[in-house]
């Protein structure tokens, strides 16, 4: 029997910033995969270049060493079957929410009108339907990231990147977006990876949480949600039992970690 080819295979990645300062190791052979429609977080101090690596697997930057393949093809740019969310939404102040929703379909050619009939659908599925005309500034946090999610989602991709898009909401917002984004990517059997320092989120989201060294990044722990977890939502994940423990259990990789700095 053929295996299926992960979504995202990352092989032996160094990566090393160079500057007029010289130069700074942000990842050392960090190795993992992506499985379809597997849902990983990655967490670990700041600076352990958790966001390195989704800038690679994007094909925006080129690894030092190492490589990234996507369906079992090597990553030498951006691609289609990657869509990027990020903490900020990015959307053009002078379009409207539909314009806003369409921009990258307009990068990739025409917008024909069935993408703009599915660009409606999707608003009205994440509950912007009566806000299609309106512009940014007269939308919530909340409402906006939701945009930025139909924007990535529009262009069909396999993968989601997701760079701690709720950080900067409000904690029942943030709540609720998470259950949005859960679903949404549940439904459609997409797989993501997930950027964020809030261990609470990366259990309740995740079925897998990595956990990174401090830098150079390094895969510390790799460590597998259990399976009711995993299927609960994630507002009642929260509840379920042994998510405590886990958090505890990640908690303390962080604390060590820190315990291990040197001082300055």
């Amino acid at each position: 029997m053929t295996r299926v080819k992960p979504a995202v295979g990352i092989h032996d990645l160094t990566h090393v910033y160079v500057s007029g300062k010289g130069a700074f190791v942000a990842l050392e052979k960090v190795g993992f995969t992506l499985e379809a429609g597997e849902f990983v977080s990655l967490v670990g101090p700041s600076g352990c270049g958790k966001t390195t690596i989704l800038s690679i697997i994007a094909g925006l930057i080129e690894p030092t060493e190492g490589h990234v393949e996507v369906g079992g093809q090597p990553v030498s740019g951006p691609s289609r079957k990657v869509g990027y969310m990020l903490q900020h939404d990015y959307l053009f102040p002078w379009r409207t929410i539909l314009a806003n929703s369409v921009i990258g379909l307009e990068l990739n050619g025409k917008v024909t009108g069935e993408q703009k009939a599915e660009a409606v659908r999707l608003l009205a599925e994440m509950g912007l339907k009566d806000v299609a005309g309106s512009y940014p500034h007269q939308l919530s946090g909340g409402m906006r990231q939701r945009v930025a999610l139909v924007r990535t989602l529009i262009t069909s991709p396999d993968i989601l990147l997701l760079d701690e898009p709720f950080s900067a909401l409000d904690y029942q917002t943030k709540l609720t977006l998470e259950q949005l984004v859960s679903e949404t990517l549940r439904s459609r059997r997409k797989s993501a990876v997930l950027v964020t320092h809030d261990i609470t989120e990366a259990i309740a989201m995740s079925d897998r949480v990595i956990v990174l060294d401090r830098g150079p990044g390094r895969v510390r722990r790799e460590i597998l949600v259990p399976g009711p977890i995993r299927s609960a939502c994630p507002m009642k994940a929260r509840e379920m039992p042994g998510f405590h423990a886990l958090f505890n259990e990640i908690w303390g990789e962080l604390e060590e970690m820190e315990a291990r700095r040197e001082p300055s």
